[in-house]
């Protein structure tokens, strides 16, 4: 091995790589290659040398060493590793292998995630082991070269994401654990069921969701609520901590300390201190006022449909009435918080349904609307081969929506359940977005084909919703029918807008600080659902709607914590998508309010957001974003403008009302007996208040009546005075006759006597309302202190 100023290679290389980690030359892994004794006949053809030889570097040194240049150089500091030929060389290599490994292992995804069986099942395992084969024979051997002293930014850029192995840097053995673990998570999520005591079973889509999106009672959305729960989350609980431990090997492996820091990097920027959490934090707090006032206004309303009992109107709102499985989209309660119900927003999936869409018709409108903007039309193959609907055919399918890359340059596809709901039409939207910027960024290296970072995907995919849900859009498409909108009617639309992307905020926030927190130890084990909750309460405002314990694992009720997907992608995008829509519409020329532009038809727009996506991410993302928007920073500013209408408007109501921005009386701490609201003299107590006023209540009752038999004998005594002729007695501090003070006293009496049955008439009252049965004789008050 050469040696460079009495170094070893190894030593050199790990300079300037502080965070990743060292892997002597004689313990990298082998490549095995399967199928055939030479490997893939189709890697045959690529390289054949690979099949005479068991190692990448004899191969680079055998056809280096071909090379005239190569011969001359006798310097040892033009050794193997240190040539940035030599790497460029190495990466061709990379990518021609890793089409095809990658290709082959979304095959057998695709063939899994459609039809989900034992089989398929075996052969996604086995494609994914042979990828991470891959992943770590050209991983170890990238950290081996002396990066930092290369002079092309693009070889660097390329390196360090092929030094990142992922969970490929997992021993053997754990690594198929730890892809088991993952299977059988998203497995258990995609199969699972509740089921009526009397009556069919529900899966998720369409059935719970509907359930949810629909229902006013509480008790059956309480029933889904909890069964989803008991069905998804209770099962992964200890499963999930060996999830959490084999994720933070791989992370070490990597370099990372956990596996947390490790998705942070996906916004790390070469050269450039990065503190995400911090920025996060900061764009939070600048979206937090919008977000309480929303709060506050939605809280009322549902206070005035479910009444005091249900609702607290200093507290947090009760998860299950806000319209969907995890309260993240409140969009499907906008019947019950309408600015002005007086002018409701027309029905756009009765619309639809009464213009008979289907699921086909809905992609071709999502397709339409990107060509417009005069970007790529999609393939044949995307028609034939995605899953637009879910299979009538008895196939088990993971319904969660998602576009896929093939990485072949030509093949495209989204699976989803698609229902006909102006929800699912926006979803295609996205989805659709996904899969232009496949199309955008299909001839770079299959190292760059993803977004400028993991939000990015994101954000390009929901800037289409915000013009395809603009009143002018659907009116242009048939789905409305009202051709104006006046002030009320722009405050309810933004209204509906603000229900889906505002009330998102804390969640798509709270999600990942939870999980880096899980990650990194903060969160220990034993307290996951507790503290599920409190990262719940603390930043979104929302509570179990009864008591959780630590056997429950409602996280696991999250599609995107069973799958393992990074969750905080979705925060920034929310933040990003605005700022895309503010310069898109300026690149259109639109003129008015931001939350009325549609770029339909822009060729402007469409050229600038294809100029972005074309890079995918072999560019920086600040300077992709400053391509695309003048600025290199995440700022919300545009969101905020977007939303100015309905936050005057909110504002102003919630002033009028009075309202508590915030929820200040709730504690969510499940060591706490489950509480009852109860009426007590016109006021909202918890049971234990309720007790102590009965209590009150009964003392003086007792009073009353020792007050009134001290009183009948004092009439009986000035009664005997009068009789004998006595001068005169003090009554209330005056000298009168006997028998006027006798007089008095009577009225007393009698005063006291229906003061009494009043007393007596509101303590029967109160033990009814509570518990039927007065606090003396309820067992549980003497058992618990």
């Amino acid at each position: 091995m050469c040696q460079i100023s009495g170094e070893s290679p190894k030593a050199a290389v790990t300079k300037g790589y502080s965070h990743q980690a060292q892997v002597p030359m004689d313990t990298l892994p082998e490549w095995t290659v399967p199928s055939t004794p030479c490997g893939w006949a189709r890697l045959t053809k690529l390289l054949p040398v690979l099949c005479s030889l068991r190692a990448l570097c004899p191969v680079l040194m055998a056809r280096w060493w071909q090379m005239p240049s190569y011969r001359r150089e006798k310097d040892a500091e033009k050794c193997l590793f240190y040539r940035e030929s030599i790497a460029v060389e190495f990466l061709k290599f990379y990518e021609k292998t890793a089409q095809m490994v990658w290709n082959e292992f979304r095959e057998a995804s695709w063939n899994y995630v459609t039809n989900i069986t034992q089989k398929n099942q075996e052969e996604m395992l086995h494609k994914d082991i042979e990828r991470s084969q891959h992943t770590l024979y050209f991983g170890t051997r990238a950290r081996l070269f002396n990066a930092t002293a290369f002079q092309n930014p693009i070889i660097r850029h390329m390196l360090r994401k092929v030094q990142h192995m992922g969970k490929a840097a997992l021993p053997a053995k754990e690594l198929r654990e730890y892809n088991k673990i993952l299977t059988y998570m998203e497995t258990m999520y995609s199969m699972a069921e509740v089921c009526m005591q009397e009556g069919p079973c529900l899966y998720l889509k369409p059935d719970l969701e509907e359930l949810m999106a629909t229902s006013r009672d509480q008790k059956e959305l309480l029933w889904a609520w909890q069964g989803w729960r008991d069905a998804t989350g209770r099962p992964l609980r200890t499963t999930f901590e060996r999830y959490v431990q084999l994720s933070n090997k791989a992370a070490r492996l990597n370099g990372y300390r956990d596996m947390g820091a490790l998705w942070r990097m996906e916004y790390d920027v070469e050269n450039e201190a990065s503190d995400l959490e911090h920025s996060l934090e900061q764009l939070f707090t600048e979206l937090q006022p919008l977000y309480l006032n929303l709060h506050a206004y939605v809280r009322r309303a549902l206070h005035r449909h479910y009444g005091p009992q249900t609702i607290n109107l200093r507290g947090p709102i009760p998860a299950h009435l806000l319209g969907s499985m995890w309260a993240q989209s409140w969009v499907n309660i906008l019947d019950l918080v309408l600015p002005y119900p007086k002018k409701p927003l027309e029905d756009v999936t009765k619309i639809m349904r009464d213009q008979h869409w289907k699921p086909q018709k809905m992609f071709e409108e999502a397709e339409n609307f990107y060509t417009s903007l005069g970007m790529l039309p999609l393939p044949t193959e995307f028609w034939i081969k995605s899953m637009l609907e879910k299979p009538v055919d008895g196939r088990e399918v993971v319904c969660h929506a998602s576009a896929w890359d093939f990485y072949n340059g030509h093949d495209f596809r989204i699976k989803k359940c698609t229902e006909v709901t102006i929800e699912d039409l926006l979803s295609i939207f996205h989805q659709m977005g996904h899969i232009q910027y496949f199309l955008q960024y299909q001839n770079l290296s299959v190292m760059f084909r993803a977004g400028a970072n993991p939000a990015f995907e994101e954000a390009v995919g929901s800037v289409a919703t915000l013009s395809a849900s603009s009143h002018n859009h659907l009116l242009n498409i048939g789905l409305l029918s009202f051709q104006y909108q006046d002030s009320e009617d722009e405050v309810n639309f933004l209204m509906g807008i603000a229900l889906e992307k505002v009330a998102f905020i804390p969640f798509s926030y709270l999600v990942d600080m939870y999980r880096w927190r899980v990650f990194d130890g903060t969160i220990h084990k034993h307290i996951y659902n507790q503290e599920w909750w409190s990262f719940r309460l603390k930043y979104q405002g929302v509570c179990p709607p009864m008591s959780r314990s630590e056997d429950d694992f409602d996280p696991g009720s999250k599609y995107h914590i069973s799958a393992s997907i990074p969750y905080i992608r979705y925060f920034i995008s929310l933040v990003l998508q605005f700022q895309f829509h503010e310069a898109l519409c300026k690149a259109s020329n639109h003129v008015g309010p931001l939350h009325q532009c549609n770029i339909y038809n822009s060729k402007k727009a469409g050229k600038l957001l294809e100029e972005a996506l074309k890079v995918g991410s072999s560019q920086p993302w600040p300077e992709v974003l400053k391509r695309l928007t003048g600025e290199s920073q995440l700022s919300a500013k545009a969101l905020l403008t977007y939303f100015r209408p309905l936050m005057n408007w909110l504002v102003t109501e919630n002033v009028r009302h009075g309202e508590i921005l915030g929820w200040p009386e709730f504690s969510c701490n499940f060591e706490e007996r489950e509480k009852e609201t109860v009426s007590f003299l016109g006021l909202e107590l918890d049971a234990e208040q309720a007790k102590i006023g009965q209590w009150v209540l009964l003392v003086l009752s007792l009073v009353m009546v020792l007050t009134i038999l001290m009183l009948g004998h004092r009439v009986y005594k000035l009664c005997n005075r009068t009789t004998a002729g006595d001068s005169g007695v003090y009554f209330l501090g005056m000298l009168m006759e006997p028998h006027q003070a006798a007089q008095g006293q009577w009225i007393l009496l009698g005063l006291c006597l229906i003061l009494f049955v009043c007393i007596i008439g509101l303590i029967i009252k109160n033990f009814t309302q509570h518990s039927k049965k007065p606090p003396w004789m309820i067992a549980e008050l003497w058992s618990h202190p």
